[in-house]
Order: C-alpha cells, then sequence, then structure tokens
C-alpha cells in the first residue's frame, strides 16, 4: 500500500488520483501507525514550507523517519521534496528533514515568483524514477522556492538559474514539479515510482 500523507498542505485530490488511474493501491492517511505499515511513502505538498510543522504534532515526522531508516521507498513532491532539506529560507525557524544539507532558496528578484507552468527537465544519466522520459521533457511546476543543486539531484531545470528539478538517492526521491499535473510524463514518474 502507499500511504500519501495529509498533513494539510498536499494536492490530495489529484495525486491520489493519478495513482487510482495507475491502479496502485494508494490510501490518503493522517494516521501515523497506517505510515509505519506502507510499502511506500508519498509525501505531497503545496504552499508554505512552515505547514510541514504539522508533520511533527501529528507524529508523522517519527513515523516517515523510522521508515526511512528500514528504506521504505519515499517520494516527496515539490513541499515534500524540499522538506528532505535542513530547511528553507521561507521559514528559517522550521527544521527540514535533514536528509540532504542545504536550504531551499527563493528564486532571484530578476526573474518572476513563483515559477508557475511548463518547462523542460535536464536530466542525468542512471535515474530510476526517469526511466523511460526523453529528455527535455516537460513537466508543469507552481513554486517560488527551489532546492539547489545537490549531489543527489539527477535532473535539473533552469529558471533563474539551475536549481534541482529532480533527487534521487536510493530510495529516497524527489520532485519540485508536480507529476499529478504534468500529463504523460508525470504519469510515467508516478508508474516508476510505483515499480520500485
Amino acid at each position: 500500500m502507499i500511504a500519501i500523507i495529509d498533513y494539510k498542505a498536499g494536492n490530495l485530490t489529484s495525486v491520489r488520483k493519478a495513482f487510482d488511474h495507475l491502479k496502485a493501491g494508494a490510501a490518503v492517511t493522517d494516521d501515523p501507525a497506517v505510515v509505519a505499515k506502507a510499502d511506500k511513502i508519498v509525501l505531497p505538498g503545496v504552499g508554505h514550507f512552515a505547514a510541514t510543522c504539522a508533520l511533527s504534532s501529528a507524529g508523522l515526522r517519527e513515523a516517515i523517519a523510522d521508515a526511512l531508516r528500514r528504506q521504505v521507498p519515499y517520494l516527496g513532491i515539490c513541499v515534500g521534496m524540499q522538506w528532505m532539506l535542513e530547511g528553507s529560507e521561507e521559514a528559517p525557524e522550521v527544521k527540514g528533514l535533514g536528509v540532504w544539507p542545504g536550504a531551499c532558496e527563493h528564486f532571484p528578484a530578476r526573474v518572476k515568483a513563483p515559477h508557475v507552468g511548463w518547462n523542460q527537465l535536464e536530466i542525468r544519466n542512471g535515474s530510476r524514477l526517469l526511466k523511460g522520459i526523453a529528455p527535455g521533457a516537460f513537466v508543469y511546476f507552481t513554486h517560488s522556492y527551489r532546492v539547489p543543486v545537490i549531489d543527489a539531484t539527477v535532473a535539473e531545470t533552469e529558471y533563474g538559474g539551475r536549481f534541482s528539478a529532480v533527487v534521487e538517492q536510493g530510495g529516497l526521491f524527489g520532485v519540485q514539479f508536480h507529476p499529478e499535473k504534468s500529463g504523460a510524463v508525470g504519469l510515467k514518474v508516478l508508474e516508476n515510482f510505483c515499480g520500485l
């Protein structure tokens, strides 16, 4: 079962419908006990980084951290990906999970923020999440903060400078774009995640 975590900040209906379309067994939950039993975990996110505080108060943070220690595959979408870093300039007082070093940054003032719309993926070789997706494929973004390029980056996007569009390390995966709104390419990303 794929646990889609509800912390009142995700695009839950669209994400669940995308998994339903793929005939993947997915359930929306805010119950740490359900997360503890999940085969895979998806953490969607829309809005402010501070919303991730709810993960701690609901007991979900520890359930997710424990699952990651057990190498349960995890997919963070948008804020769910940003949360894997140490933090974000958007809410400096809020700690991320700290799987990867660094903090999310705001787009520079020379470009319009939020970055909304279709943009291309510059894919590096060897990504399991992006298997079968052509270099230069377009996906749908909507965000004001971005993950810098880090060692785990497997795809970049250019907008006011390069940033991480996809990160991948072992069973940990993150996408800054919204696969549930990215048509056939987004469905392929989710299908690949289901097959891990």
